[in-house]
């Protein structure tokens, strides 16, 4: 299946400091490039993988679950550590979920997190009819290009596939049930103005993680996809910053 232009992988390799960066649902590369970019110039060893499913069409997404897309960036975490000393793991929306995923399986592999706007949490109450819905229809609206800034855009599907968001709940509940396990520094950027993920996620991520380990940002110039909005440079700085406090090598390019 083709990939939509602007919507490929991006891989750098710079440092002994990793990042593995996780875009989100629907979403592809392109919501997190210029984070990813931003990184790579300044020495880290980068990678950004596109998801199955993702940055093609929703249909073949919806041949996709939530198993598929964790396999997809735990290879790209175990390449990341065996060329790295250390490695980062951030992510956007679902993908902010899958990186505190890979954190509680992973435990002290990965050396902290960095979450923009993470979704954990069930916001659509109709997903919890999605496996009843999909026997009727394949699609909804989509969800795509929450943004706030002028002339931005996201590249992600106008429609999203009901099969596979009716495997989200099941993450969810995963990833929420172990957040105790998860002791890694833990950087949340949100946006108090999100159409997409309510506030539910962040009041749980701040009620759970509640051992020293969590900070959170506000952007209050920016919708759900900050990365590419108003506040977007306050991200890649903020995350740049978050390594330097947390690394326990030098950041230096090879």
């Amino acid at each position: 299946m083709p990939v939509m232009p602007g919507a490929e992988p991006y891989h750098h390799k710079g440092g002994q400091i990793g990042v593995l960066l996780c875009h989100g649902f629907t979403g592809s590369p392109q919501s997190l490039r210029p984070w990813g970019e931003y990184l790579a110039a300044a020495g880290m060893t980068v990678a950004l993988p596109r998801l199955p499913g993702h940055g093609t069409t929703w249909q073949e997404m919806s041949r996709t679950r939530w198993e598929d897309w964790y396999a997809e960036l735990d290879k790209t975490l175990a390449d990341l550590r065996g060329r790295c000393a250390e490695v980062f793991v951030m992510g956007l929306s679902l993908g902010g979920c899958m990186a505190l995923r890979l954190a509680q399986v992973h435990g002290p592999g990965i050396s902290g997190l960095v979450v923009v706007n993470p979704s954990v949490a069930n916001d659509v109450p109709l997903l919890r009819l999605a496996p009843l819905l999909g026997l009727v229809v394949s699609s909804v609206p989509g969800v795509a290009g929450d943004i706030k800034k002028e002339g931005a855009t996201e590249l992600g599907y106008t429609r999203t596939p009901v099969r596979a968001a009716a495997t989200l709940p099941r993450l969810w509940a995963l990833t929420r049930a172990e957040l105790d396990k998860v002791t890694q520094p833990v950087l949340v950027f949100h946006s108090p103005q999100d159409h997409v993920v309510k506030a539910a996620s962040v009041r749980i991520l701040r009620e759970r993680l509640s051992g020293g380990n969590l900070n959170v940002v506000e952007l209050h110039d920016s919708y759900h996809v900050a990365t590419l909005d108003n506040d977007a440079d306050r991200i890649f700085t903020g995350s740049l910053e978050f390594i330097h406090a947390n690394a326990s090598v030098p950041l230096q390019a090879d």
